[in-house]
Formats: structure tokens, sequence, C-alpha cells
């Protein structure tokens, strides 16, 4: 299988890339217990995406193991933005029953990460993430990776997001300076 190369559009972004170094340290401060981050918005295009690789990255050049999995099943731009070709069979068809856990997890060029897509646009994504197959992943990819980087839908659209926190060790809210009001 071909390995999947991608690009973080900021990595020559002293402030930026300070600052994923510093999200990093807190989560490792955390505990060892704290494996699986959600990262989510509260709005579309406030750079949630653009973190979770970023953090995927920098756990992976401390030499730290990590899924990116891409849960944004509704609306996920992460083949485009990477410039990925092809379809990608991901999460929405293991959680339909339809992909093993072998058939959707691929390897990046980075020897410290590995990323699952989102796969096909699902009927009803809510329901497939606060699922028994869902919890099951989550559990393998504990036993995988040190750590579980979740992109998420954004919280003000949709529910999914929740439902997958539940599954998670802690979270990350992304937002955007000057435009997200803090109520």
């Amino acid at each position: 299988m071909k390995k999947i190369t991608l690009t973080d559009k900021r990595k020559n972004n002293y402030y930026y890339n300070e600052a994923i170094k510093t999200l990093r340290t807190n989560i490792q401060l955390s505990g060892q217990s704290i494996k699986t981050i959600l990262i989510t918005s509260c709005f579309p295009n406030e750079g949630k995406s653009d973190v979770v690789l970023s953090l995927a990255q920098e756990l992976g050049s401390i030499g730290k193991k990590v899924l990116l999995l891409d849960a944004d099943i509704r609306n996920s731009n992460t083949s485009i933005r990477y410039d990925i070709p092809g379809e990608k069979v991901g999460l929405s068809e293991y959680l339909c029953g339809n992909a093993t856990k072998e058939k959707i997890i691929f390897h990046t060029d980075d020897p410290w990460m590995d990323i699952l897509f989102t796969g096909a646009v699902a009927p009803n994504p809510s329901a497939l993430v606060s699922g028994p197959l869902f919890k099951e992943l989550i559990a393998f990819a504990r036993s995988v990776y040190d750590y579980i980087i979740v992109d998420t839908p954004p919280l003000n659209l949709v529910i999914d997001g929740l439902l997958i926190a539940k599954n998670c060790d802690g979270t990350v809210l992304v937002v955007e300076s000057g435009l997200t009001e803090r109520a």
C-alpha cells in the first residue's frame, strides 16, 4: 500500500508551532491515562482540522505512535485538503460493518502517525458513532497507539462530537480569535 503524505501548511509559523508544542506538553502533563483526545470547535473553519494534524505530527516528532481519526463523517474534507487521491474506505464503512480495522487504517509517510479517514458519507452518523463498534474501535486503537487524536464536527452544528466525547479522555475546543463569541 502506498503511504499517504500529509503536509501542514503552517509548519513555518513560529507562534503557531509554539502553541502546538504547548498543547502537546499540556496533554502529556495531564497523565498517562490521557490517550484519546477529541478536537472540536464551535463553528466550521476555525482551524480545528489544522490543529488535529499539527498536534498528531508534534506527538509523533517525540516518538509517540499516533492515530489521527477523522470522525467528521458528515463533512470531512481531509482528502481534499491534503490532496489525497481516490476514495478511502474508512470509519463509516467500519461502523456499518462493511470493513475491518485493518482495511481502514492507513500509514502515512511519518513512521509515527497513521490516519483513519471518515469514508463514505453516511445517512445517520450520530447513530454510527454512538454504537458499540465505535467504542470497540477506540479500545483497539488505545491498545496500539500512544495517542488517538479525534477530529469531530463543530459542536454548534450537530451532536456527533458530544457522542464521541464519551469515548475520549479529554477535549480541546478550538476557537478562532476575534470571531467566536464567549457565549
